[in-house]
C-alpha cells in the first residue's frame, strides 16, 4: 500500500509540476512516512556477497580428497619418498575410506540440526590441515610406523565427513533449493581449480626437493589460512536454516527460473532463528509413534530417517555410488603411480600433473552440469560421466600393454597421462550431480543434509573398496590387469543408472521426488522432536508451500 501511495505521489508531482501546500501536502507526507514505516526490515539482512564469499572459501577448500586433504599426493610421497609397498598405500586408504563411511551420516544428521554450520566446517578444514601435515612429519621408512599412520587416517577421514554436507547445506542455505544448480557448479568449479592450483605448486616444490619431498605439504596450510578467511565472512544471517535442511523449497517453475538465468536469484526467505543442537536434540528415528498433543499443525516439519531410507529412488541412487567409486576411485591413484615408480623426478611432476589435468577438465564439466543439467535433466549429464569411465579403463590398459614392463618413451607417458582428460569427464560430473540429485530427491523432507550424508557415505565406502581392491590387483596381477578388472565394474554402475533411476529434475518431474513418493502426507512441524509420525496421511506438500 505504502509503495503504491509512494509511486501514486511521484507520479502525479511529476505531471503536475506543482508545489503542493496545506492539507493536500500534509496527507501526502504522511503517505510518505507510512511507505518508509511500511517497507522497514527490522530483521538482519543477509550479505549481498555470500555467494561470491562462498565461491572463494570453496576455491581454498579445494576437493575433498585433493585439496587440504591432498590424500592422493599422500600416496604419491609415501611410495617414492617412504618406500611404502602398494598394499601399505591400500591399507592406509581402506582406514580413511572407513572411517569416512562411519561417519559421515552421524555428520549430515548433525548438521540438519545445528546452527553452528561455519563453526563446524572451519574446524574440519583445520583437522584435516593438522592431519595431512602429521602424515609428512611422522611417516617412517617402509611403514615402520604403521599403525600411528592408520590412527592418523582414521581420524582424518572421521573429520572430512563433515565437509561434503557442511559445504553444501551452508550453500542451500544461502541460495535455496531452487538456486542450487547454478551454485553447486560454481562451487564444485570453484573446489576443482582450487585443488588444481594447490597441487600444481605442491608438485612443483616435491620436483626440486626431490627426493625429501615432504615439505610439499606446506600448501595444505596455507590454503587452510585462506579457506577459514573467507568462510568466516559468511554471516549466520546468511544461512537460512529451514532453506538449509531441504525443508523450504519452490516450486519446479521457480527451480526452472532460477536454473536458466542466474540474475534472477533472490534469497530464501528468513525464519525464526532455532536452538543449537547441543541444546535440543531430536532422537526420533521413525520407531513408535509420537503423541498426539505433540503435534503442531500449522507449521512443516522433516521425516524421520526411517522413512528417508524407505524411498527406492535414493536406495538405488545410494547403491548407484558406491558401485561408481569402487570402479572409480583407484584409478587415479594407479595412473599417479604408473607415472611415478621408476621415473625419479620427473615421475613425481607427472603423477601431479595427473590430477592438475584431471581438475581443470572437471572446472569446464562443472560448468556444463551448470548450464545444461537445469534444462536438459540429470539423467543425461549423469550417463555421460558414468559411461567415460569404462572407455577410460579400456585405453589404460591398450596403453599400459603397449608400454610393458619398463617406463616407456616420454610420448607414451603423455598419452598415458591425457587420459586423465576423461576422469575430469566423469568425475566432475559425479561430482557436480551427485549433489544436485541428492537436493532433488530430498526436496520437502528435511533431511538434506542426513541424504546427502547417506550418498557421500556410500561413495566413502565405494572408494575404500576401490582403494584396496585396486592396490591388490596392481601388485599380484599388474596395471595392465587391474584396468582391464575396473574397465567391466565400472560398466555396472552405468547400466544401473541407464535402466533404473529416474530423472529428477523437478522441472521434468512436474514437481520434487518427495511430492510424487509422498503426495499424500502433510509436512506439519519443523520443530525438532517433532518429525512425521508414519501414521500420519494427510494433503500435499507442494500445494501447502
Amino acid at each position: 500500500i505504502g509503495g503504491g501511495a509512494l509511486s501514486f505521489v511521484s507520479s502525479y508531482h511529476t505531471k503536475s509540476h506543482t508545489v503542493l501546500e496545506g492539507p493536500e501536502a500534509s496527507s501526502i507526507g504522511l503517505l510518505v512516512t507510512l511507505d518508509r514505516i511500511m517497507t522497514l526490515d527490522i530483521t538482519p539482512k543477509k550479505s549481498n556477497d555470500a555467494k561470491g564469499v562462498l565461491r572463494w572459501a570453496a576455491l581454498f577448500l579445494g576437493e575433498l580428497r585433493d585439496g587440504l586433504t591432498m590424500i592422493n599426493m599422500q600416496s604419491a610421497f609415501l611410495m617414492v619418498s617412504k618406500n611404502y609397498s602398494e598394499k601399505q598405500v591400500g591399507i592406509l586408504f581402506f582406514t580413511f575410506g572407513m572411517s569416512q563411511f562411519l561417519f559421515q551420516t552421524p555428520a549430515g544428521y548433525l548438521l540438519d540440526y545445528t546452527d553452528r554450520k561455519v563453526f563446524l566446517l572451519c574446524s574440519a578444514g583445520v583437522c584435516t590441515t593438522l592431519l595431512t601435515v602429521f602424515t609428512a612429519i611422522f611417516a617412517q621408512e617402509y611403514g615402520g610406523n604403521l599403525g600411528l599412520m592408520i590412527f592418523i587416517k582414521f581420524l582424518q577421514g572421521a573429520v572430512t565427513a563433515l565437509i561434503p554436507p557442511g559445504l553444501n547445506s551452508i550453500t542451500q542455505g544461502i541460495v535455496g533449493a531452487v538456486g542450487m544448480t547454478d551454485q553447486v557448479s560454481m562451487n564444485e568449479m570453484m573446489n576443482h581449480l582450487g585443488t588444481a592450483i594447490i597441487v600444481l605448486t605442491g608438485s612443483l616444490i616435491a620436483y626440486f626437493r626431490y627426493p625429501n619431498i615432504g615439505i610439499l605439504f606446506i600448501v595444505s596450510p596455507i590454503a587452510c589460512v585462506g579457506f577459514l578467511w573467507f568462510l568466516n565472512r559468511i554471516k549466520p544471517q546468511d544461512i537460512d536454516l529451514d532453506a538449509a535442511r531441504g525443508l523450504t523449497i519452490e516450486t519446479h517453475a521457480d527451480d526452472k527460473k532460477s536454473s536458466d538465468a542466474t540474475s534472477t536469484y533472490e534469497p530464501p526467505p528468513k525464519t525464526p532463528p532455532k536452538k543449537s543442537v547441543a541444546t535440543k536434540p531430536s532422537f526420533n528415528f521413525g520407531w513408535g509413534s509420537m503423541k498426539e498433543e505433540d503435534t503442531v499443525d500449522d507449521t512443516l516439519h522433516a521425516e524421520t530417517p526411517l522413512q528417508v531410507l524407505r524411498d527406492p529412488i535414493l536406495l538405488t541412487f545410494i547403491g548407484i555410488c558406491f558401485l561408481f567409486h569402487t570402479s572409480n576411485g583407484t584409478v587415479l591413484p594407479l595412473v599417479m603411480q604408473s607415472l611415478a615408480l621408476g621415473n625419479g623426478r620427473s615421475g613425481i611432476l607427472m603423477s601431479g600433473f595427473c590430477i592438475i589435468l584431471a581438475q581443470l577438465f572437471m572446472v569446464a564439466s562443472a560448468r556444463i552440469c551448470g548450464q545444461f543439467s537445469g534444462k536438459l535433466g540429470r539423467k543425461p549429464l549423469f550417463l555421460l560421466g558414468l559411461f567415460s569411465v569404462p572407455v577410460r579403463c579400456l585405453i589404460l590398459t591398450g596403453l599400459i600393454a603397449l608400454r610393458g614392463d619398463d617406463t616407456g618413451p616420454v610420448w607414451l607417458q603423455i598419452v598415458i597421462l591425457s587420459t586423465q582428460i576423461l576422469d575430469g569427464v566423469g568425475a566432475g560430473i559425479f561430482g557436480t550431480m551427485y549433489i544436485l540429485v541428492t537436493s532433488d530427491i530430498s526436496g520437502g523432507t528435511g533431511r538434506f543434509s542426513l541424504t546427502l550424508g547417506l550418498t557421500t557415505a556410500a561413495m566413502s565406502i565405494g572408494g575404500t573398496v576401490s582403494g584396496y581392491l585396486g592396490e591388490a590387483l596392481a601388485q599380484d596381477l599388474g596395471y595392465k590387469q587391474a584396468f582391464f578388472i575396473l574397465m567391466f565394474m565400472s560398466l555396472v554402475p552405468a547400466l544401473v543408472y541407464l535402466f533404473f533411476m529416474p530423472e529428477t529434475l523437478p522441472a521434468l518431474t512436474g514437481g520434487y521426488m518427495h511430492d510424487q513418493e509422498h503426495a499424500h502426507q502433510q509436512m506439519t512441524s519443523i520443530q525438532e522432536h517433532h518429525e512425521e509420525d508414519d501414521d500420519k496421511k494427510t494433503g500435499n506438500y507442494t500445494e501447502l508451500v
